[in-house]
This record gives structure tokens, C-alpha cells and sequence, in this order.
């Protein structure tokens, strides 16, 4: 399906009834991450929306207008023009930057929040400087350079012998992710604000769930959630990496659902 904001067309999965679950990918990924949970959660009584942000699979790609704020306006956007109210919303790495954006300037919009490999505090000057080389890189030689790096950080060292074709299917969505999209995208998280001090203020329930073998995680970025959340579980899975939904799609699924399930208990 695709919606019309502004002047570009925003591509999304709508799948299954009942209470609304919004999911957000990473970078430099898509909708289609989120496929092993679709029918899951749909089974489970869900109506389950994945968009495809600005510039990333399916959506058009804009030649400017990149932002955290922007991505999160899409998002708004799109539960409007659904007369959807309220969702649980998770967000996966950089989809968990625009989840803090939306708990900040549309807090009454968010159901439930679900922090996926992701972390609330802003990159340091080292890393903002990182991010800043590889936009140039994408807009001068395309998607090779950026997909070499994240190749190499997105999964856990065991699935590259359980799992290639995993690995294989993740690289080609990123290889064809436009230059555009790719610069964009890495200088909207290299501008973005640190979250940390929301956190506290941030009154819904929270799910944090992370990988015990993300090589791309900041080491800190759980116990920063858990310590400053007000209402947060926590569940860092085994043999998990940063594409955590994808490498144990069965066990992620059940912890989603679990607390997804749990919010019925406290209307």
C-alpha cells in the first residue's frame, strides 16, 4: 500500500485487526525486515503497520528534506490518514531514534514503546564525523561502501554459517537502497538530538530488547534505558546480534508478544 504526504508517495504493510502495532526499521533497511512478524502478530489479534520511511524501499526518495523530526512527522502522517489514535510503536537502531522523537513531540500517540538495538543518547563528535565521510562516500560511489561496513555489524558471528541466506537477503536490501536515501539518512542520526534526558519523563510502558552479540550495540545503551524508564522490561536475547528480529524471528515474536498482550491487562 502506499500513502501521498506532500509530494511523495510512502510505501507500508497493513496487515491483521485489532489494537494497532507500528513498527519502524533501521538503516540502511526496510519494510521488509519486519516480515517474520507480520502474520505472527496478526494471528495473534494485531493490526500490524510497517512503513517504509522516506527514501527506503518502496517510498519515493526525495533528493533532500532527511531528518529524525521528518521521519517522525511520515509517521504521524500516516496514523492519520489510517484514523488510527494510538499504537504500540517499535523502533529497531535508528528506528528507536524516531520512536524518542515521536514520544517527545507526540507522546499522546504512543501506546507502547519497544526500543529494538537501539540506544538514547546522540553520537559523539568521533562518531558524528564517521557519519559525515560516509554520506559523502554514498553520494559519490553509491551503496558499496555503506553496505561493506553494515554487512559486517549486523549480525552475530554464529548466523553467518547458520543462516547465509540471511545475510545474503539483508546485504541485497541494502545495495539497493538509492545514494539519496543513504546520505540522507546517515546525516539525519549523525544531527540528532541526545534523548537521554526524556527519558525519565517517558510515562508509557516500555519494552527494551537488545542482542547479546550486537557488534554495532553501544555497550551502555541498555542499562541507560532500564535505569531512567519509569516502566521497562528488559530482555536481551542469546545468539542474537543487531538484526535480533530476523536472526531468532520464533523467540523475538514470543517476548513482543508477551508484552504487547500485557497492555490488554492495564486499560
Amino acid at each position: 500500500m502506499k500513502l501521498r504526504i506532500d509530494d511523495l508517495n510512502l510505501a507500508y504493510d497493513d496487515c491483521g485487526h485489532g489494537p494497532a502495532v507500528l513498527l519502524i526499521h533501521g538503516f540502511p533497511l526496510n519494510r521488509q525486515m519486519w516480515q517474520p512478524q507480520l502474520e505472527p502478530l496478526a494471528a495473534a489479534g494485531y493490526r500490524l503497520l510497517a512503513p517504509d520511511l522516506r527514501g527506503f524501499g518502496a517510498s519515493d526518495v526525495p533528493s533532500s528534506g532527511y531528518s529524525i523530526d521528518r521521519f517522525a512527522d511520515d509517521i504521524i502522517a500516516l496514523l492519520d490518514s489510517l484514523d488510527i489514535e494510538q499504537a504500540a510503536i517499535g523502533g529497531m537502531s535508528m528506528g528507536g531514534y524516531i520512536l524518542l522523537n515521536l514520544l517527545e513531540r507526540y507522546p499522546g500517540r504512543v501506546r507502547a514503546a519497544c526500543f529494538i538495538a537501539t540506544k538514547s543518547a546522540d553520537d559523539d563528535e568521533a562518531g558524528r564525523a564517521r557519519r559525515t565521510v560516509m554520506a559523502a562516500e554514498a553520494e559519490r560511489m553509491g551503496a558499496n561502501p555503506i553496505t561493506k561496513i553494515f554487512a559486517e555489524l549486523l549480525f552475530a558471528p554464529g548466523t553467518s554459517e547458520e543462516h547465509p541466506e540471511l545475510i545474503a537477503q539483508v546485504t541485497s536490501w541494502m545495495r539497493d537502497t538509492n545514494p539519496q536515501a543513504l546520505a540522507g539518512g546517515l546525516l539525519a542520526m549523525r544531527d540528532r538530538k541526545d534523548y537521554t534526558p526524556l527519558l525519565p519523563k517517558i510515562s508509557q510502558p516500555c519494552l527494551v530488547l537488545s542482542g547479546r552479540e550486537d557488534r554495532a550495540a553501544s555497550p551502555d545503551a541498555v542499562s541507560i534505558f532500564t535505569s531512567h524508564l519509569p516502566d521497562c522490561q528488559s530482555v536481551a536475547m542469546e545468539k542474537a546480534g543487531h538484526m535480533l528480529n530476523l536472526e531468532r524471528p520464533a523467540e523475538f515474536n514470543a517476548i513482543l508478544l508477551n508484552f504487547l498482550n500485557g497492555l490488554k491487562e492495564r486499560r
